[in-house]
């Protein structure tokens, strides 16, 4: 099913010369180091309210703002949904919580999940660019800020609030609450738990993709088993290993006065959610990659049958343990000083287990427990039952900010310091135990002068990078042994290790100039140059990433990128019709990227490969390479609201779009294709109804060793109402419902898009109760 998009610009046309609208309050950005509201920003910058979140379904962190212009999500099932900004992605963003960096192991592995607690949001911050610069922890691509008063700066009053969900796409549901109150008018507490048990998401048809057979030499028996097997996926209607469990704790605790504040607090996350895909090195690409090298992903139906019997999930645990202050000096030169600390712990284990056989409800006991039987033998004999591999991330980070600002300018000096350990121990390591350490120092400034704003930041960031880099070589030893060849290979193996100490000193600018040119129309212009060092897996990653289903290799040579970045905004406002339109151009230098081996050196290393030669075990090499790059783009909103009846309608159109390439020629690979988003709200009294209809085109500019993506069409839409409770509280129901159209959507960002389509239609509802 398909709706006529311009249906939706007709009625946009029809409301444009309507009544004048209410204006919206006023937002703070928590994360801003120049003291400005979001109003006077000059910067790319969304504000999401924590009234929104909390309405719509419990989804992944990139899901939850993937419908905001230049922002997107790289997926990896329901759990995973890590943030792009303008094509950058992975340790180019950062995710931020309450302005500190989000230290868990994202960066690690697109299947890994940013572990961020959304259970009590005031709101999240999305910065797009490089200009980032001149907000907390700012980096090439962008950040993401997630706000809550866990640690309260001003005394608070007793709040209580009580949630629960329910969702259709994955039978799941989800349980909160929170608390806070002022405890003998000096200490203010709070405390926030969220339950969440999401099961596997449900699929539309056609969603789930199955390659043709290519062994043709096997016994018939064998050949009906899998039909069989098969025609039986198909039927299933949900992806497996797509479901997720998360639980969460906050506790926090602060004093205020006027000399200022000082809280605590302590965060605890525990998850656990499957891995949809699992490549698989060991099963020959030889025979099946060949045909199919021009897809990314390189899967392959004989690795993945090694991994059928099992069950492949992941235990995440963290601790973080804030504390954050503030001082009003009121001194000549210095007039406050704010200071944080943060002590995280955090590990991701992934673990393989015996199936729960879910799909086997529709057949009968004796079957099941036959069949069962069977694996465990298959299972035993081959001896599939990997241990697990933990990924461990252990920082300490603490900073200071300076407030020298005065009636004329504000001006703030930042340090900043980060000392991270991070480990990859277990059956499917890939990179040796690595440290990273950080010292920042910075200079913003905002000032206002007769005909423009001027707002400057400046970062001087001293990295230091130790690592090593394991390589196997082969001894000679007797070519004569068949049946113990293998044993003998692994056996004639010596390890060599390599260690190094890389060490950057980056240096960054960001300037943005705003002039009001008349009531109703400003303009804004932005340039940033700012660096970002190699991150530790770019360096020292060497070995199978089988959630990539590549042998990834790293690079100690690595130079740090620049990205000089310049954009254009354009801000209408006249009376109820608003416009934004927003270019940019992002020349990287020293671009660094993952590169795909040709079609043809694959061939020749799956030869290798059964020659007992290959030391990549048949996956797809990659190695981190640099190139200069440009990435250029545009993002436009328009929009105006109307009285109707007794309430008020806003229709607003938008759509963005991004290309990048590198020097020479060649597409960056997995940039998302331009999307049109239309949106419809309407409000009246307590009540507020809204549609979302986002047309995503298809994506025909791809890089080396892609595929082309379909474009698809969703359709969301959400229904709430808040019930007054006598003023002792109230009520907020909201009915939602995502991809109404059912629509097979697959993300072209995701390493597993073949695999790993889009959730179905998926309709449910939130209550939360507030007194």
């Amino acid at each position: 099913m398909k709706i006529n998009k311009f249906f939706f610009l007709l009625l946009f046309t029809f409301s444009i010369n309507t009544l004048f609208a209410d204006e919206m309050d006023e937002v703070v950005v928590s994360s801003a180091l120049i003291d400005k509201a979001a109003s006077e920003l000059a910067d790319p910058i969304h504000i999401l309210s924590g009234d929104d979140i909390a309405t719509e379904a419990t989804q992944s962190l990139g899901e939850s703002i993937d419908d905001l212009l230049g922002v997107s999500s790289a997926d990896y099932g329901s759990a995973v949904g890590q943030p792009i900004i303008r094509g950058m992605s992975g340790t180019r963003v950062k995710v931020l919580d309450n302005g500190m960096v989000n230290r868990d192991v994202s960066g690690l592995g697109a299947d890994h999940l940013n572990d961020v607690d959304m259970s009590n949001v005031q709101q999240i911050e999305v910065v797009r660019g490089p200009s980032s610069l001149l907000y907390t922890n700012g980096t090439v691509g962008g950040i993401v800020n997630i706000v809550d008063n866990s640690i309260a700066m001003k005394d608070v009053e007793r709040l209580f609030k009580v949630g629960a969900e329910s969702q259709s796409v994955n039978d799941g549901d989800s349980q909160s609450f929170f608390y806070q109150d002022n405890v003998g008018g000096d200490i203010n507490i709070s405390l926030a738990y969220k339950n969440t048990s999401l099961g596997n998401f449900d699929v539309p048809n056609g969603a789930i993709m199955h390659e043709e057979e290519e062994h043709h030499d096997e016994d018939e028996d064998h050949d009906d088993h899998e039909e069989e097997h098969e025609e039986h996926e198909e039927n299933l209607g949900f992806l497996a290993n797509s479901d997720f469990e998360s639980e969460s704790f906050k506790f926090g605790a602060s004093t205020t006065g006027d000399w200022g504040y000082l809280g605590v607090s302590l965060a605890s996350i525990e998850s656990m959610y499957g891995i949809p895909y699992h490549g698989e090195g060991h099963g020959g690409h030889g025979d099946e990659h060949g045909d199919e090298h021009g897809d990314e992903h390189g899967e392959e139906e004989e690795g993945h049958d090694e991994h059928e019997g099992e069950r492949i999930f992941t235990n995440t645990d963290s601790e973080k343990f804030d504390i954050r202050g503030s001082l009003n000096l009121a001194g000549n030169l210095v007039k406050k000083v704010d200071f944080f600390m943060r002590d995280t712990d955090y590990s991701f284990t992934e673990q393989h287990a015996e199936e729960d056989h879910e799909e086997e409800e529709h057949h009968d006991e004796d079957e099941d427990h036959d069949e069962h039987d069977e694996h465990d033998e298959h299972d035993e004999h081959e001896g599939h039952s990997e241990g697990p591999t933990t990924f461990t991330n252990d920082a300490i980070e603490a900073g200071a900010i300076f407030d020298f600002s005065n009636s004329t300018v504000s001006q703030k000096f930042a340090i900043n310091f980060v000392n991270e350990d991070t480990s990859v121990i277990g059956a499917e390591a890939f990179m040796t135990p690595a440290s990273r350490d950080e010292l920042t120092f910075g200079y913003y400034l905002s000032r206002s002068f007769d005909s423009f704003d001027l707002d400057f930041g400046v970062r001087y960031d001293m990295i230091d990078n130790e690592g090593s880099i394991v390589s196997m070589h082969e001894e000679d030893h007797d070519e004569h042994e068949d049946h113990d060849e293998h044993e003998d290979h692994d056996e004639h193996e010596e390890s060599e290790v390599a260690y190094y100490d890389k060490t950057f000193n980056n240096s960054s600018i960001a300037l943005n100039i705003g002039r009001e040119l008349n009531d109703f129309l400003s303009l804004d212009l932005g340039f940033s140059s700012v660096e970002r060092a190699p991150s530790t897996t770019e360096m020292f990653m060497n070995g199978a990433h089988l959630a990539t289903a590549r042998f990834e290799v790293g690079n100690v040579n690595l130079n740090s990128e620049t990205s000089n970045n310049i954009d254009l905004t354009l801000n209408v406002k006249n009376g109820s019709f608003f416009a934004k339109a927003t270019v940019f151009m992002n020349d990287v230098d020293n671009y660094i990227y993952l590169q795909d081996e040709t079609e043809e050196e694959h061939e020749e290393h799956d030869e290798e490969h059964e020659e007992g030669h290959d030391d990549h075990g048949g996956l797809i090499l990659a190695n981190y390479l640099q190139k200069d790059a440009e990435l250029d783009g545009y993002e436009i909103e328009f929009g105006n609201s109307m009285d109707l009846g007794s309430g008020e309608l806003t229709l607003s159109f938008g759509r963005d779009e991004i290309s990048g390439e590198f020097s020479g020629g060649g597409n960056i690979p997995r940039l998302n294709p331009a999307r049109n988003i239309f949106k419809l709200k309407y409000s009246q009294d307590n009540t507020t109804f809204g549609l979302m209809f986002k047309d995503v085109e298809k994506q025909n500019d791809i890089g080396l060793a892609e595929t082309n993506t379909d474009g698809y069409q969703m359709l969301n839409a959400k229904l709430s109402r808040r019930f007054d409770l006598g003023g002792q509280g109230d009520l907020t129901v909201s009915l939602f419902g995502n991809n109404l159209l059912d629509e097979v959507a697959r993300n072209h960002s995701s390493y597993v898009k073949t695999q790993v389509p889009l959730p179905g239609k998926n309709y449910g509802m939130r209550f939360n109760l507030t007194f």
